[in-house]
């Protein structure tokens, strides 16, 4: 078929679009991924389980311990960052003075690396921070709290989710933010001219409009969640392990490349699985 005529063929300009996109996924993500089990499970040319062994048995192992605080995290911050991102979204979507003021300050986060938030929650919660001298001038304490440290491990954990959530809300609302402006004026309106009330405007209309764009802000925070690192490794290293944390102890520290990359693919396996979970469960809601 000659060149023209074949670039007339739908199915053609399908592939072709879709190309560029393909290309990436198999060279940024495919190929890691199939590389990380070469490098976790072929030693010496044969099959081998010796970082499964060292990552569910050794005791320089924090793997289920790394397991638990990564889910602990997902589950206490997400929720928070969908209702606070979803609460500003309600209250800014009417139009008042000051209104773009307070979304710059909402988004401002988002300008922040990773390391950054951590060192910036780090210094403020300190014992001679920003909140220990508040409270002490206000003479709410006596004595400087102690966030940080092995035995102040949850006050450690409480810092870590109040930096994630500061740091992470700026996405969840701005995806929300931009579905919610994609909404046709018109709705409301109509809305209004048989007296809808707020609250059955944000039940019946907002919420249900913006379902497509919670989806894509879970999906996106959870994928996230699972590959929090920076700012747990700033405000609590080792204390509080989470997956991430451990693949990057795994090769810094100890240099055992196959258990990084058995860190790695735990990571994939989990973000995979919960993106599926979220796909089947949207996509059963959007069609009702």
């Amino acid at each position: 078929m000659p060149l023209p005529s074949l670039l007339q063929d739908n199915r053609v300009k399908a592939w072709l679009l879709l190309s560029p996109t393909i290309l990436y996924l198999a060279v940024f993500i495919a190929y890691p991924i199939i590389d990380s089990f070469r490098i976790a499970f072929v030693k010496n040319g044969s099959i081998s389980f010796e970082a499964v062994d060292f990552l569910l048995y050794s005791p320089l192992s924090e793997f289920w311990s790394a397991l638990k605080y990564t889910f602990l995290l997902a589950i206490l911050v997400i929720p928070t960052e969908t209702l606070l991102a979803l609460t500003a979204v309600i209250i800014l979507f009417k139009r008042f003075r000051g209104r773009d003021a307070v979304i710059y300050a909402l988004v401002m986060p988002l300008a922040l690396s990773d390391l950054a938030a951590g060192l910036i929650w780090y210094s403020m919660l300190t014992g001679k921070g920003f909140l220990n001298k508040l409270l002490l001038n206000m003479g709410l304490i006596s004595d400087p709290i102690i966030f940080f440290g092995y035995e102040n491990r949850w006050l450690t954990f409480l810092a870590v989710y109040l930096a994630e959530v500061w740091r992470s809300t700026a996405i969840v609302f701005v995806i929300l933010f931009a579905g919610a402006q994609l909404i046709n004026k018109e709705v409301f309106e109509a809305a209004e001219v048989f007296g809808a009330s707020f609250y059955v405007k944000l039940r019946h209309i907002l919420i249900p409009m913006i379902k497509p764009s919670l989806q894509a802000a879970l999906l996106i925070r959870t994928l996230f969640a699972f590959q929090v690192f920076a700012v747990v490794w700033i405000l609590a290293g080792r204390d509080i392990p989470v997956l991430a944390g451990e693949a990057y102890y795994s090769i810094v520290e100890l240099h055992k490349y196959d258990v990084a990359a058995l860190y790695a693919i735990a990571i994939a396996l989990l973000s995979a699985s919960i993106g599926v979970v979220y796909i089947r469960v949207f996509r059963e809601t959007l069609l009702r």
